[in-house]
């Protein structure tokens, strides 16, 4: 197909790059069985505190429940006085995650990963210690669900925060393409 010449210049192509790896962090799908009177889904199956289906182990110790407005950045934030493991699960409204690795010993220190978590398509989320996330809520705002294997203590939180642009501010932009 021949375009006019203005076009053909300002022409890109969109790429499918495999996102970067962060050692430790499992994203895993959940089924959300449907019917007309409403839906059903399983979060998580515990036995003696232990969560299964995990490639690692992990003990829930702490259930928190997040609202976002729509548009809200809540970014970047690790756990580094104690480990403190986290997955997510976002029951309705959208999240756009992002991930850094910023663990001085990893493999794969420095990667960025970004996920899009969703009531539609539920997943779980395991972001392992050290690994620093934050998420900016969609259009709808967000419902999130997250499990821990520390408790909140709130007279020594550990909740080191980094700038919501510490990665870069184009982290959070919107996707104008």
């Amino acid at each position: 197909m021949k375009l006019d010449e203005q076009a053909q210049a300002a022409l890109s192509y969109q790429n499918y790059p495999v996102p970067p790896a962060i050692e430790g962090v499992v994203h895993q799908p959940l089924k959300k069985y449907r019917s007309l009177e409403g839906a059903f889904m399983e979060h998580l199956r515990l036995t003696g505190g232990q969560v299964e289906g995990l490639p690692t182990p992990f003990e829930a110790r702490q259930i928190s429940v997040s609202w976002a407005v729509p548009g809200r950045i809540n970014a970047f934030h690790i756990h580094p006085k104690r480990t403190q493991d986290e997955v997510w699960c976002v029951l309705e409204g959208e999240l756009l995650v992002w991930l850094v690795d910023v663990r001085a010993d990893s493999p794969t220190q420095g990667n960025r990963r970004y996920f899009l978590l969703t009531g539609e398509a539920p997943a779980l989320l395991y972001i392992p210690s050290g690994v620093a996330h934050g998420y900016r809520a969609g259009h709808r705002g967000a419902l999130l669900m997250y499990v821990m294997n520390d408790q909140f203590n709130a007279s020594d939180p550990n909740e080191g925060r980094l700038p919501w642009d510490f990665f870069g501010a184009h982290l959070w932009a919107d996707d104008r393409g």
